[in-house]
Protein backbone atom coordinates (compact mmCIF):
# COMPACT_ATOMS: atom_id res chain seq x y z
CA UNK A 1 0.00 0.00 0.00
CA UNK A 2 1.44 3.55 -0.75
CA UNK A 3 2.54 5.37 1.95
CA UNK A 4 1.74 8.89 0.00
CA UNK A 5 -1.79 9.82 -2.25
CA UNK A 6 -1.65 12.02 -5.20
CA UNK A 7 -3.70 15.21 -3.98
CA UNK A 8 -6.40 17.01 -6.11
CA UNK A 9 -3.89 19.88 -6.08
CA UNK A 10 -1.60 21.18 -8.89
CA UNK A 11 0.04 24.77 -8.49
CA UNK A 12 2.48 26.92 -10.47
CA UNK A 13 6.00 27.90 -9.79
CA UNK A 14 5.50 31.19 -10.36
CA UNK A 15 9.11 32.73 -8.76
CA UNK A 16 12.57 30.79 -7.91
CA UNK A 17 15.89 32.72 -5.90
CA UNK A 18 18.30 31.63 -4.02
CA UNK A 19 20.44 33.41 -1.15
CA UNK A 20 23.59 34.23 -1.53
CA UNK A 21 24.95 36.23 0.94
CA UNK A 22 22.86 35.00 4.18
CA UNK A 23 26.08 36.79 6.53
CA UNK A 24 24.94 40.15 4.87
CA UNK A 25 20.68 39.49 4.82
CA UNK A 26 18.60 36.95 3.85
CA UNK A 27 17.78 38.03 0.55
CA UNK A 28 17.25 35.97 -2.32
CA UNK A 29 18.23 36.80 -6.02
CA UNK A 30 15.58 36.37 -8.51
CA UNK A 31 16.15 32.88 -10.92
CA UNK A 32 14.41 32.04 -14.32
CA UNK A 33 15.85 28.37 -13.55
CA UNK A 34 17.63 26.31 -11.18
CA UNK A 35 19.15 23.05 -10.70
CA UNK A 36 18.06 20.97 -7.71
CA UNK A 37 20.45 18.53 -6.65
CA UNK A 38 20.42 16.33 -3.30
CA UNK A 39 22.45 19.09 -1.38
CA UNK A 40 19.30 21.90 -2.42
CA UNK A 41 19.48 24.22 -4.95
CA UNK A 42 23.24 24.75 -7.07
CA UNK A 43 24.59 28.44 -5.65
CA UNK A 44 21.68 28.61 -2.91
CA UNK A 45 23.66 29.56 0.73
CA UNK A 46 21.49 27.29 2.65
CA UNK A 47 22.12 23.57 0.55
CA UNK A 48 24.25 21.38 1.86
CA UNK A 49 23.40 17.43 2.89
CA UNK A 50 24.40 19.04 6.48
CA UNK A 51 24.06 22.02 8.10
CA UNK A 52 24.40 23.25 12.08
CA UNK A 53 21.84 23.16 14.72
CA UNK A 54 19.79 26.66 14.78
CA UNK A 55 17.62 27.94 17.19
CA UNK A 56 14.44 25.86 16.09
CA UNK A 57 16.21 22.14 16.78
CA UNK A 58 18.13 23.55 20.33
CA UNK A 59 15.58 21.19 22.24
CA UNK A 60 17.09 18.17 20.43
CA UNK A 61 20.45 19.41 19.60
CA UNK A 62 22.77 22.14 21.15
CA UNK A 63 23.44 25.14 18.80
CA UNK A 64 25.57 24.61 15.73
CA UNK A 65 25.77 20.31 15.87
CA UNK A 66 26.24 18.77 12.74
CA UNK A 67 22.57 17.60 11.73
CA UNK A 68 21.07 16.48 8.65
CA UNK A 69 19.78 19.66 6.47
CA UNK A 70 16.54 19.34 6.13
CA UNK A 71 16.13 23.12 5.29
CA UNK A 72 17.24 23.33 1.92
CA UNK A 73 14.47 25.34 0.55
CA UNK A 74 12.15 27.88 1.37
CA UNK A 75 9.21 27.65 -0.58
CA UNK A 76 5.83 30.06 -0.23
CA UNK A 77 2.51 30.57 -1.56
CA UNK A 78 1.95 33.47 -4.18
CA UNK A 79 -1.68 33.66 -2.14
CA UNK A 80 -0.61 33.53 1.36
CA UNK A 81 2.16 36.39 0.23
CA UNK A 82 -0.45 38.67 -1.04
CA UNK A 83 -2.47 37.91 2.19
CA UNK A 84 0.95 38.87 4.13
CA UNK A 85 1.09 42.00 2.03
CA UNK A 86 -2.56 42.97 2.42
CA UNK A 87 -2.03 42.81 6.45
CA UNK A 88 1.06 44.89 6.68
CA UNK A 89 -0.42 47.18 4.37
CA UNK A 90 1.81 46.67 1.17
CA UNK A 91 0.59 46.04 -2.91
CA UNK A 92 2.95 42.72 -2.69
CA UNK A 93 5.52 41.31 -1.07
CA UNK A 94 8.39 40.82 -2.65
CA UNK A 95 10.12 37.07 -2.25
CA UNK A 96 13.32 39.18 -2.43
CA UNK A 97 12.90 40.12 0.93
CA UNK A 98 11.64 36.54 2.41
CA UNK A 99 15.28 34.63 1.75
CA UNK A 100 12.35 32.43 -0.94
CA UNK A 101 14.12 29.71 -3.32
CA UNK A 102 10.56 28.75 -4.73
CA UNK A 103 7.32 30.24 -4.49
CA UNK A 104 4.09 28.41 -5.90
CA UNK A 105 0.54 29.33 -6.90
CA UNK A 106 -2.75 27.32 -6.64
CA UNK A 107 -2.36 25.05 -3.35
CA UNK A 108 -4.97 26.52 -1.01
CA UNK A 109 -3.37 26.50 2.64
CA UNK A 110 -0.30 25.99 1.57
CA UNK A 111 1.70 26.70 4.80
CA UNK A 112 -0.37 24.02 6.43
CA UNK A 113 0.54 21.01 3.91
CA UNK A 114 1.68 18.03 5.73
CA UNK A 115 5.11 17.28 7.08
CA UNK A 116 6.38 14.18 4.45
CA UNK A 117 4.39 15.67 1.63
CA UNK A 118 6.09 15.83 -1.49
CA UNK A 119 6.01 18.32 -3.90
CA UNK A 120 7.28 16.74 -7.89
CA UNK A 121 7.41 18.94 -10.84
CA UNK A 122 6.38 17.71 -14.32
CA UNK A 123 9.94 16.71 -14.50
CA UNK A 124 10.39 14.96 -11.74
CA UNK A 125 12.32 17.22 -9.94
CA UNK A 126 10.80 16.58 -5.74
CA UNK A 127 10.82 18.07 -2.68
CA UNK A 128 10.06 16.32 0.67
CA UNK A 129 8.07 19.06 3.55
CA UNK A 130 9.96 19.36 6.79
CA UNK A 131 8.20 21.37 8.89
CA UNK A 132 6.13 25.10 8.34
CA UNK A 133 8.63 27.78 8.54
CA UNK A 134 7.71 29.98 11.23
CA UNK A 135 8.37 33.61 10.72
CA UNK A 136 11.61 35.65 11.90
CA UNK A 137 12.55 38.89 11.99
CA UNK A 138 15.18 38.47 9.41
CA UNK A 139 12.35 39.62 6.61
CA UNK A 140 11.09 41.88 8.76
CA UNK A 141 14.32 43.51 8.62
CA UNK A 142 14.76 43.37 4.56
CA UNK A 143 10.68 44.72 4.31
CA UNK A 144 11.60 48.21 6.23
CA UNK A 145 14.88 48.53 4.33
CA UNK A 146 12.99 48.74 0.83
CA UNK A 147 9.56 49.93 2.65
CA UNK A 148 9.77 51.87 5.85
CA UNK A 149 7.06 51.33 8.09
CA UNK A 150 6.00 48.13 7.21
CA UNK A 151 8.51 45.77 8.28
CA UNK A 152 7.83 45.95 11.50
CA UNK A 153 4.22 44.10 10.91
CA UNK A 154 5.23 40.93 8.97
CA UNK A 155 6.09 38.53 12.16
CA UNK A 156 2.81 38.85 13.44
CA UNK A 157 0.55 39.09 10.17
CA UNK A 158 3.23 35.96 8.75
CA UNK A 159 2.07 33.81 11.36
CA UNK A 160 0.63 30.76 9.86
CA UNK A 161 1.33 31.82 5.93
CA UNK A 162 5.02 31.72 5.97
CA UNK A 163 5.78 28.77 3.92
CA UNK A 164 7.51 25.40 4.81
CA UNK A 165 10.75 24.13 4.53
CA UNK A 166 11.61 21.09 2.27
CA UNK A 167 14.63 19.39 1.14
CA UNK A 168 15.20 17.21 -2.22
CA UNK A 169 14.07 13.88 -2.56
CA UNK A 170 14.71 13.71 -6.34
CA UNK A 171 17.16 16.01 -8.34
CA UNK A 172 16.25 17.51 -11.44
CA UNK A 173 15.98 21.32 -13.29
CA UNK A 174 13.38 23.83 -12.13
CA UNK A 175 11.98 26.95 -13.98
CA UNK A 176 9.18 29.72 -13.46
CA UNK A 177 6.23 28.15 -14.84
CA UNK A 178 6.77 24.26 -13.82
CA UNK A 179 3.56 22.24 -12.72
CA UNK A 180 3.77 20.88 -9.20
CA UNK A 181 1.87 18.23 -8.02
CA UNK A 182 1.40 17.74 -4.35
CA UNK A 183 1.35 14.19 -2.74
CA UNK A 184 0.34 13.90 1.09
CA UNK A 185 0.67 10.65 3.37
CA UNK A 186 -1.66 8.09 3.84
CA UNK A 187 -1.21 8.36 7.53
CA UNK A 188 -4.01 9.73 9.37
CA UNK A 189 -3.58 12.87 11.84
CA UNK A 190 -2.00 11.80 15.14
CA UNK A 191 -4.00 11.57 18.21
CA UNK A 192 -2.78 10.19 21.27
CA UNK A 193 -5.76 11.24 23.85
Amino acid sequence: MPCLVKSAHTGTIRWLGRVTAPEINIRSVALTDALATFAGVVGEAHSGTTRASCVRVTMLHPKGTEIRNSRQLSILSTEENAEIATKIGLEELDPTWLGASIVIEGIPDFTHIPPGSRLQTEMGTTFTVDLENAPCNWPAKEIETDRPGHGKAFKQAANGRRGVTAWVERPGPLSVGDTVELFVPTQRAWAPE
